[in-house]
Formats: C-alpha cells, sequence, structure tokens
C-alpha cells in the first residue's frame, strides 16, 4: 500500500488535513483511525464552543480562518456543522480583567475582527437580569462567536475528502514510523505497512506516543476535562451566548432543553483518566448558583455527564507544522482545548505546508515544535 501522505488520527483535526489536501488536489491520503469509528477520542467529547476572542495574534489569526469557515461549511461541504451563532460573553469582575479584555479588544480589532465590543455592566444586567452582576465590572461580547456540533462538521470533513480521494481505515493502529537515513520511508499498522513519504501526527492525546514511534520528543499531555449537561430547564433564555465568568472560569451554554455546564478544576492533573468523577457535580453547581442563582435549581443526572482529553503543551498553543531533523514527519498536536474551534485553520495550515512549505494564514516558526529548544513559548491566558 502506497500514500502521498499518512495522517494519524481520525478525529476533526485529520478530518480537516484530508479535506484540505484533497481540495487542493492532493488526492492519495490515507488517514489512519485506530478506533472502529471516529471520534471516541476529543472529538466527539468536546463542548463544541468557536470564538475569537483570543489575547494571542496567531490563535485570533486562526479563530478568524475558521469561524467564517463554520459559517459556511454547509456551501463548501454539502454538509452541516451546526454552527450557531449565539456569542461568547465574558464577565469581568475586577480591573484587572477588564483592562485584560480592553487589551484584547484592541488587539481583535486590529486583526479584522469587527463586530466585537466591550459592554458595561448596565448593559449585561439589562439583556440578563437573572445573572448575579453586582461584582461585574463590564464584559466583552462578540456575536460570530458560538457553538458547532465537532462530530457533524468532522463527519463532513471526512465524507467530502473521502468524495475527493482519500481513504480512512479504521481499526488501524500505529506501531511503527519507518525511516531511513532520517526521512519517514513508511508506516507499520495493525492492518499492515504502509509506504509513504509523508507522516501527519494528529493523534490528538495520544499525540506524544505517536511521536516517540520516530524518535521525537513532543511536549504534549492529556489533561482530563469534565462537562455536564443539565436536565431541561427554561428560566434561563435559551438564546444565551457561552457566558465565562472570569472570576473562576466557570462557563456555560445553553444545549438541547437544559445547559451545558463547564469549569477546569485547577486540581487536576496530567493523565489518560477519562472516568466522571461525581464529586464534580457539587463543585461546578456551586459555582453555576453563585453566577446564575436561579441554576440552584438545576436538576443535573450523573449519568449523562462525561470526561474528555485536552492535549496541552507547555504555552497552551499548539504544535503545527515540519519536525526539522525528521524530514517528512508533520505535527498538528495541543490544541490545548482549541482543536475543534481551530480545526479548519489547521487543515489549511498543514496542507500548505506540506504542499508548498509556506503558509500564508501565520507565521508557522511561531507553533513550531522548535520554539520550546529555543525558548520562545507564546502567551495566551484566554483558555477555557
Amino acid at each position: 500500500m502506497k500514500a502521498d501522505v499518512v495522517i494519524i488520527g481520525g478525529g476533526i483535526v485529520g478530518s480537516s488535513i484530508a479535506y484540505h489536501l484533497t481540495e487542493v488536489g492532493c488526492k492519495n491520503v490515507l488517514v489512519l483511525e485506530r478506533e472502529s469509528q471516529q471520534g471516541k477520542g476529543s472529538t466527539g467529547k468536546s463542548m463544541g464552543g468557536v470564538r475569537a476572542q483570543f489575547s494571542t495574534p496567531v490563535n485570533i489569526r486562526m479563530s478568524l480562518y475558521s469561524i467564517p469557515f463554520y459559517a459556511s461549511f454547509h456551501e463548501r461541504l454539502g454538509s452541516t456543522a451546526d454552527y450557531r451563532p449565539q456569542g461568547y460573553l465574558f464577565l469581568a469582575t475586577n480591573d484587572a480583567q477588564m483592562n485584560y479584555l480592553r487589551a484584547n479588544y484592541e488587539r481583535q480589532r486590529a486583526l479584522g475582527l469587527e463586530n466585537v465590543r466591550l459592554i458595561a455592566t448596565d448593559e449585561i444586567t439589562g439583556t440578563f437580569p437573572l445573572l448575579r452582576t453586582d461584582d461585574v465590572v463590564g464584559g466583552s461580547f462578540c456575536p460570530t462567536d458560538g457553538f458547532v456540533d465537532p462530530y457533524s462538521a468532522m463527519i463532513g470533513f471526512m465524507t467530502r475528502a473521502s468524495e475527493q480521494g482519500a481513504k480512512l481505515w479504521r481499526n488501524a493502529e500505529v506501531t511503527a514510523i519507518h525511516r531511513e537515513r532520517g526521512a519517514v520511508v513508511g508506516v507499520e499498522t495493525t492492518r499492515g505497512p504502509i509506504s509513504t513519504p509523508t507522516v501527519i501526527n494528529a493523534a490528538g492525546a495520544w499525540a506524544a506516543r505517536v511521536a516517540k514511534l520516530a524518535g521525537v520528543d513532543l511536549p504534549v499531555e492529556p489533561l482530563r476535562r469534565m462537562l455536564v449537561p443539565t436536565e431541561p430547564f427554561d428560566r434561563f433564555p435559551h438564546s444565551a451566548p457561552m457566558i465565562i465568568d472570569m472570576s473562576n472560569g466557570f462557563h456555560f451554554r445553553p444545549e438541547a432543553l437544559g445547559f451545558l455546564l463547564a469549569w477546569n478544576d485547577p486540581e487536576e492533573k496530567p493523565g489518560f483518566n477519562t472516568d466522571f468523577d461525581p464529586a464534580f457535580i457539587e463543585k461546578i453547581l456551586v459555582r453555576a448558583a453563585d453566577r446564575v442563582p436561579c441554576f440552584e435549581n438545576l436538576a443535573v443526572n450523573p449519568k449523562r455527564a462525561w470526561a474528555g482529553l485536552y492535549e496541552m503543551t507547555p504555552d497552551h498553543h499548539p504544535i503545527l507544522g515540519p519536525v526539522g531533523d525528521v524530514p517528512g514527519l508533520f505535527l498538528a498536536n495541543g490544541f490545548s482545548g482549541h482543536g475543534v474551534m481551530h480545526a479548519p485553520a489547521t487543515g489549511k495550515i498543514l496542507a500548505d505546508l506540506v504542499l508548498t512549505g509556506r503558509c500564508d494564514l501565520i507565521d508557522p516558526e511561531l507553533l513550531s515544535l522548535q520554539r520550546f529548544a529555543e525558548d520562545r513559548l507564546i502567551k495566551e491566558s484566554a483558555v477555557l
């Protein structure tokens, strides 16, 4: 079996890369998915938020490609990503947080995000009177931020990629990456060997294990992230945006007839644990009722809650592009919670780098693996 490009990982990132490669004429693409179906890793467990309200230019630029892509997903791919532009609302509870939002706002506007705005507490209270706002000093809101259905987007990418020549192998775990004179020449899988000059690691939380097969140390660690859906609840508007309480990181959004609650527990330790901890429910409901007093009556079924894995890097930014000392090996890893929202941009960036060696969307050097050895880490504090 021969392929021009092998992509390890059939989640939303690998699927987007396959689509973007085939879209520009690279047809002999093989996607390897170790599970019996796609989306069993982080994609199917994501909260599905998409936003351009970041603090670093590289993240903002990736969002400025990705969100319009999701908005036009049906026209481009003929299927839906269920993009819902209900916005993201950040609530600042002290002057330092408001100054941070103000600086982000200036940067976002300068890069072309035209509809983001800073809003006063009175407007927040007037729009959402059920929020407790006595400690809120202001906020920022962008109406084109919102949510997508990650599973639908992943299937949409892979379906179109397949129509354009890509192949998907399921139950195909990579067991070795073969090199000759340092360069990639193929991979060994549980479904047999594949000859290829180009391998893209899109293995999500398992990316470091895959990189190790090529002798590469990749600073990506899995970190459990738990989400709690509520039972049907109609006392808070379902037209609401994703609302982020900057005092503690609690955030929530409408989902089906209820709401989806999220909070990053600072006591969480890296690891592959995907068991949901029932004790988390009380922790998150306390924070929910503190910001939205009517949420004290929220009903939650612990059996419907779940846990997934973030793939964290030391600077919470992805690692994208070629590995200098392993010709033919490319990385699309370490999205630190932003893999779904930046999947369209990642597909474009990787396709450009693989096929042309350059990229106009971002400066790829910023996100190269080499930045860690050269101490060029990027600071981004808007990680949810």
